[in-house]
């Protein structure tokens, strides 16, 4: 057998460029610091023209000849006490978390049985299934909410937060099933195997091995759920009418806005508070939800 050695004169070179390309600094400005500075003020411009215009008094909300845009002099609460002690505003953001977690809860629900079935059952079209499930997300809210009232009113469920409980997940649960069924599919198939060798049932094999797995994927899955029932109007506009049973995005813009009257502190403090909670949701989250996005559980 033939062997090659290296002399000490031979260098071996590495010709990978890497990152080495940033080491300069203008390279790096251009490259790397200015598209995060653009990304980041287009990201956070929106909070501050929230946070500044629900501190504003209402002289300096229109008048751009004695005072800036950009900022506040004189800032004061009145607009905040107003939004949490005159309106139903806290009642519209109870509301909205009750139907949120709710209907989020009965959406993951029904997708973990969906996206294992299709997944891990391999019955007969089973893919056909999972897009035809998809498709149903692409189907636009504005064409079902007429069947979907007709039947509102048939349970006797309108104008209570159970009406958009029941509703909102015709359009979390074939996303929910979606995105879980591509995380399922990563989840070796081996492990399964495994333990049906071993006599476990289906049920122990999803409670005990494929949800355990699937936790980045949940969360994930749980985290668009939470924020697409929060942010939801449409239903919400249909199918509550008394103020006490309003969610925040339809409360705001109903009883905040009397005709040609637009009270902007009160609005853009409802605005700021009603964004706060998705927010804090995706901070705590976003490892996992990150880790959701990049890949599941490798062999």
């Amino acid at each position: 057998m033939n062997t090659t050695t290296r002399t000490d004169d031979e260098v071996l070179t590495d010709t990978a460029e890497g990152m080495s390309y940033l080491n300069r600094l203008p390279r790096r400005i251009v490259v790397l610091y200015l598209p995060m500075a653009v990304f980041v003020f287009v990201l956070l411009f929106p909070f501050y023209w929230m946070a500044i215009t629900a501190v504003k008094p209402n002289a300096q909300l229109t008048d751009y000849n004695n005072y800036s845009p950009f900022w506040v002099v004189r800032p004061t609460l009145d607009h905040i006490k107003y939004l949490l002690f005159e309106t139903s505003y806290p009642g519209w953001l109870w509301n909205t978390m009750l139907v949120a977690v709710g209907s989020t809860i009965l959406s993951l629900a029904a997708s973990v049985f969906a996206a294992y079935a299709i997944e891990r059952v391999r019955f007969t079209g089973a893919r056909p299934v999972g897009l035809l499930i998809f498709l149903a997300y692409l189907v636009p809210p504005s064409i079902l909410f007429i069947p979907l009232a007709f039947i509102v009113f048939k349970f006797g469920i309108y104008d209570s937060k159970l009406a958009l409980i029941f509703t909102y997940p015709t359009f979390l649960i074939p996303f929910c099933t979606w995105l879980l069924m591509g995380y399922f599919r990563s989840i070796p198939f081996e492990l399964e195997e495994s333990a049906l060798v071993d006599g476990a049932t289906r049920w122990q094999i999803l409670v005990k091995i494929i949800l355990p797995l699937a936790v980045p994927g949940l969360i994930s899955a749980g985290i668009f759920a939470f924020t697409l029932s929060w942010n939801e109007f449409i239903y919400a506009l249909t199918f509550i009418q008394s103020s006490e049973n309003k969610t925040v995005p339809v409360g705001v813009l109903t009883e905040l806005v009397r005709g040609d009257v637009f009270e902007w502190g009160a609005l853009m403090a409802g605005a700021l508070f009603g964004s706060l909670p998705v927010v804090i949701l995706y901070s705590f989250f976003v490892d996992y939800y990150v880790s959701s996005m990049t890949g599941a559980v490798k062999e």
